[in-house]
């Protein structure tokens, strides 16, 4: 392909191969879906120049590499980076993603010995709730942050402008608005994953069995009363991150695993 399209040489070629890889899964994905008789199969999706918002470097120190405060691209130069913390273990692969707003992150999946926490005998159950974001079987309550709440007034502050900038067919508004709105956006989701973050950290340090409450998030989101708040909430959120920190705190003889029972 690169004697037929020239400028497929200005990318490394193990990212261009990443991609072939990433449709061979989508395809598998998609036909396991449709053997298995599931409802609603979507096929994939051809993504555009502007849907194509992520690239892998699968082997770290071929084409990409860190060095110090920069980040070494082959076909792209030398970047610079800002590490939010330092990078622990062996890197094995390298992502680069641009966020909605325009913002480059890098995410690099390294290889390492868990570092498991000593064990603290406590156990709790966790009941998800609306009124409370969770409550502990021991009494405590999380409240509720009701971040896209928070946020509302500005969302519909920005929304008319970018409807009518559309109507009037006005695109430079109607881009500015749109990425007004993204940055909004955004900024609930960075509070929302914060929030589960911390909340997460603060149960697997302090319990060393936690258990869930049995929900279906997605069929809760079709009541249209309650659907705003529960995807306000995010309890899979909460439950992932949850289940990701466990399995690091845990000796690796063991394995943590989703738990999930009903009512408290």
């Amino acid at each position: 392909m690169k004697e037929l399209r020239s400028s497929l040489k200005l990318v490394h070629s193990q990212v261009l191969q990443n991609v072939t890889e990433r449709v061979d899964l989508a395809f598998k994905a998609f036909f396991r879906r449709v053997k298995a008789g599931e409802e609603e199969v979507g096929s994939p999706r051809f993504k555009g120049l502007g849907r194509y918002d992520s690239m892998t470097y699968p082997q770290y120190g071929n084409g990409v590499c860190l060095a110090g405060d920069r980040r070494i691209l082959s076909k792209v130069g030398s970047v610079h980076v800002v590490l939010h913390r330092p990078v622990e273990g062996t890197p094995k692969t390298v992502t680069l993603t641009r966020s909605c707003t325009g913002k480059w992150y890098a995410c690099f999946s390294c290889e390492g010995e868990p570092q498991a926490l000593p064990p603290t005998g406590e156990v709790v159950g966790v009941d998800s709730g609306l009124a409370s974001f969770a409550t502990l079987s021991n009494g405590e309550e999380v409240a509720n942050p009701r971040f896209y709440r928070r946020d509302a007034a500005d969302l519909k502050r920005v929304q008319p402008r970018k409807d009518a900038a559309k109507n009037a067919q006005d695109w430079t508004e109607n881009t500015k608005q749109k990425g007004i709105l993204a940055k909004i956006h955004e900024r609930i989701a960075n509070r929302r994953a914060d929030f589960a973050h911390q909340r997460s950290r603060a149960l697997i340090n302090r319990y060393q069995l936690i258990v869930f409450e049995d929900l279906a998030p997605q069929e809760m989101e079709r009541s249209h009363g309650m659907r705003t708040s529960i995807m306000d909430v995010a309890w899979s959120q909460f439950i992932r991150m949850t289940v990701a920190k466990a399995e690091e705190a845990v000796a690796p003889r063991h394995a943590a695993r989703y738990r999930p029972f009903r009512g408290l």
